[in-house]
């Protein structure tokens, strides 16, 4: 259908604009940028802040462009001195009870806030505080929240409540008491929060960031006794190049390598390769269950946010998820027993480093279940409690990454191009997607089908699982038995194939869920701004280097088959399964009727 269009005129010159477009768009598309705050495209309208009022001829007062539309005939101004005033004086206020520690944050430079107050021309601080200062939000492993930087935008509480459906966060009191909070102020640690980090993702100051580790980090690779390694995951490769100046979704795996190489990493290993045995392991599991009435649809468990979300709010479910560990968590485990086996280094002195695109996985790698390696030495050389340790010890975003690569001069994008090290670096085509929604999927059936049949793929890319719709599904031949397969990003739309689950009517035999928009190249620790235009020019990287690697399928990784051959023996043996796989943790839920119909809520407890 043909888009209707309107006549309106903008600062006095007339334009011709799809009806029903907002202000603040009809203006962007004719080249006029009108700033904001609280509006965040795909993600928030709600107006709160003020900082978008333009005049409109025959209106009482000035409108807000983000949620007012355009009619026929409109006359619209976008930057008197009345409306230059109006906007100045919001951001003076809201600069009122704003911490002026700018050079400090982790934010600094790459502050919505920052950049207004500068393109406004306020250099002078006229109104006084009228807020008491707040203590931070510590008590979650992943996330860090400073309510004294915090705008009231509103645009976290959306992104958790209507992309996540987890409602982790909202508005509490009222007048100049308004805050956001969690519930009873317990902390993000305390309640049924994923750790996401899409909260941080769009919070327009540092209000929300992620928890930093990289002096630690630093420390140790300064530390002669221990034996510092780094792992990367595929996302990193199509985002950290955006940090370093680069365009959006520039694939830079090479460079990075020898960023790392730098940094001063012993071993610059690949998420990748774990990847790939997540797929032999996971393939395998779900073979076993169709073959032997295991519990069905089986669904991937890659994704710890995901895996959260369904230990609060569907902990009856868990028997769906795939037993398996992440690739994180699995490449921790090798590491610390194969390889340092392999190459005679004390696991207590290896310090494992993730570099991942997720602030979940900062959470993830401190569960207690994450520590087989040390269990695994415990029982062969008699090793106390004292002696324990965890699979993975750091966690670092893409941005932390970032931050240390600035700190250490390393001058990214002149660096010539290095290889992962081996074992532990070498990887295929199918490791590379996981990075994407429907890359796990993809991988597992490139797999499964050669497993089964016998016979080599016609075609590798199973087109069908990719793209960026919330929910997508596919039936897959596999020796003549259809499968129906389904793959799911945002907790939103992992909610309805849950519930479907729960009434029984799921037809799926295996479902793929990421937590994040776009899977892991939208995680919570990805650069900022991740718009849906940056991911998807991240995952056409994705795939340009999946396209290029020589192998493709998981079972085709010549590391792989020797890590079998010489260490785990077969897929879901006994080495694998007290290794790679782990159990969930119910964290259970309360249920009431309210309007006559059944509601859930998680139970707020320590997690």
């Amino acid at each position: 259908m043909e888009t209707k269009l309107v006549n309106v005129k903008i600062n006095g010159v007339e334009y011709r604009v799809p009806q029903n477009v907002t202000i603040l768009d009809a203006c962007k598309q004719v080249g006029i940028k009108i700033p904001s705050l609280c509006y965040l495209e795909d993600v928030a309208k709600n107006a709160s802040c003020g900082v978008c009022v333009v005049e409109v001829k025959n209106a009482r007062s000035l409108v807000r462009s983000c949620v007012t539309c355009v009619y026929e005939g409109m006359e619209i101004a976008t930057h008197t001195p009345r409306i230059r005033d109006a906007r100045k004086t919001i951001v003076e206020l809201l600069l009122a009870n704003h911490p002026h520690d700018c050079l400090s944050c982790i934010r600094n430079t790459n502050c919505e806030l920052q950049a207004l107050a500068a393109d406004l021309g306020i250099q002078e601080h006229p109104y006084v505080r009228t807020k008491k200062e707040e203590p931070l939000d510590e008590t979650s492993p992943s996330i860090i929240r400073d309510p004294n930087k915090c705008i009231l935008c509103g645009r976290c509480i959306t992104v958790c409540a209507e992309v996540q459906t987890v409602h982790a966060i909202g508005l509490s009191q009222r007048g100049v008491k308004s805050k956001i909070s969690t519930y009873m102020d317990k902390g993000l640690g305390n309640v049924a929060c994923t750790f996401c980090g899409q909260c941080a993702l769009v919070c327009p100051t540092g209000a929300i960031v992620e928890r930093d580790d990289t002096n630690a980090v630093f420390e140790d690779l300064m530390d002669p006794e221990k034996y510092v390694v780094v792992q990367t995951a595929p996302a990193i490769r199509v985002g950290i190049g955006e940090t370093m100046g680069l365009a959006p979704g520039s694939l830079v795996t090479g460079q990075m390598v020898a960023g790392l190489r730098r940094l001063g990493f012993k071993k610059v290993f690949d998420t990748q390769f774990t990847a790939d045995l997540t797929i032999m392991e996971e393939g395998h599991e779900l073979l076993h269950r169709i073959k032997n009435g295991g519990t069905l649809p089986m669904i991937t468990s890659c994704s710890p946010g995901w895996i959260k979300f369904a230990e609060h709010f569907f902990p009856q479910s868990l028997a769906h998820l795939s037993t398996c560990k992440s690739p994180q968590q699995m490449f921790g485990a090798i590491a610390k027993t194969y390889y340092a086996a392999k190459f005679d280094i004390d696991p207590r002195k290896m310090v494992v480093v993730s570099i991942m695109p997720c602030t979940a996985k900062k959470y993830e790698a401190k569960r207690p279940e994450m520590m087989d390696a040390f269990h695994y030495w415990k029982d062969r050389r008699g090793w106390s409690d004292e002696d324990a340790f965890y699979d993975v010890d750091y966690v670092l975003t893409t941005r932390e990454l970032a931050r240390m690569f600035k700190q250490a001069g390393v001058q990214f994008d002149s660096l010539p191009p290095e290889e992962f090290d081996h074992p532990l670096g070498e990887s295929t085509g199918a490791a590379v997607i996981f990075g994407a929604t429907g890359g796990v999927m993809e991988a597992a059936l490139r797999t499964a089908y050669e497993v089964v049949t016998g016979k080599e793929l016609p075609d590798v890319n199973f087109t069908a699982v990719r793209g960026m719709e919330g929910i997508r599904e596919a039936t897959v031949q596999l020796n003549g038995t259809s499968i129906r397969i389904a793959v799911a990003h945002t907790l939103k739309n992992a909610r309805k194939l849950l519930e479907q689950i729960e009434r029984g009517e799921s037809p799926y035999t295996f479902i793929e869920v990421m937590t994040c928009p776009g899977g892991c190249l939208g995680g919570g620790g990805q650069p900022i701004p991740t718009t849906w235009e940056v991911r998807k020019k991240r995952a056409e990287s994705i795939y340009l280097e999946d396209t290029n690697k020589p192998l493709r399928k998981s079972h085709e990784n010549p590391h792989i088959k020797s890590l079998y051959e010489e260490f785990l023996k077969e897929p879901l043996g006994e080495l694998s399964h007290h290794l790679l796989h782990t159990e969930y943790v119910p964290r259970g839920i309360f249920v009431w009727k309210h309007n006559g119909k059944q509601q859930k809520m998680p139970i707020h407890e320590h997690v």
